[in-house]
């Protein structure tokens, strides 16, 4: 009976430890930032508007092919 309890107190001291590196890791990083936007306008264009699509002077939008 002594044997076991050593194990099972062992393991929940290695299982606490393990826990407790985990959470100080989440804790303590800082996820870097994402830019979404862009600095220029016209590459976010060209990244929204299809191929198929010439923007007009003022790029309002693209007409629709059926009227």
């Amino acid at each position: 009976m002594k044997f076991e309890s050593l194990i099972l107190a062992a393991l929940f001291v290695a299982c606490f430890g393990v826990c407790a590196l985990v959470m100080g890791a989440m804790l303590k990083t800082t996820p870097t930032s994402v830019q979404l936007a862009s600095t220029s306008k016209t590459a976010a264009v060209a990244l929204v508007a299809p191929a198929s699509c010439s923007l007009p002077a003022d790029a309002a939008a693209c007409p629709l092919a059926n009227g």
